[in-house]
C-alpha cells in the first residue's frame, strides 16, 4: 500500500512531470494507492475553482481513505518530532510528523516530493516506493 502525500498531488493536479508524478500516473492502475483524511483535506482545499475541485474530488474518493490521527498516534507523532528535534531535525509542519508516523507505524509506504519527510526516512524508518533525489 502506497500513501500519497499532497506536495505529490498538487504537482499531480497541476501536470507537473517529475518521476513522484510519473510514479503516481504508473500506481494508479497497478498498486493500491491510499490517501489520508489530512492530505484530502490540504489537496481539495487548494482548487479555485468548482470544476476542478469537483473532478479532483471524483477521482480522489474511491481511493481507500485512512484516518491518519488517532490518540495513541498522537503520542507517537511527539516523541517522533522530539526525537528528530535532538538529532537537530526541527520539522516545519505538524501534519508531516503525521502522516510520516502513520506510516511508520502502519507499515504503509509514503509517496512525496518534500523534504521534510528526509529525516523521517533517514532516523525513523519512513520508506517511500522511490528514491527521493531532494
Amino acid at each position: 500500500m502506497i500513501l500519497v502525500d499532497s506536495s505529490v498531488w498538487i504537482d499531480f493536479f497541476n501536470s507537473r512531470e517529475n518521476k513522484e508524478t510519473e510514479f503516481l500516473y504508473d500506481a494508479l492502475l497497478t498498486d493500491t494507492i491510499c490517501l489520508g483524511d489530512l492530505i484530502l483535506a490540504e489537496v481539495l482545499q487548494g482548487f479555485r475553482d468548482d470544476k476542478t475541485h469537483r473532478q479532483a474530488k471524483e477521482l480522489l474518493m474511491p481511493l481507500p481513505i485512512y484516518q491518519l490521527m488517532t490518540p495513541e498516534l498522537a503520542l507517537i507523532s511527539a516523541d517522533n518530532y522530539r526525537s528528530l528535534r535532538k538529532r537537530g531535525v526541527t520539522v516545519r509542519k505538524s501534519v508531516d510528523v503525521w502522516i510520516a508516523t502513520f506510516c511508520i507505524e502502519n507499515g504503509v509506504q509514503l509517496l512525496y516530493s518534500d523534504k521534510d519527510f528526509l529525516p523521517f526516512s533517514k532516523y525513523l524508518g519512513l520508506h517511500s516506493p522511490i528514491i527521493a533525489d531532494i
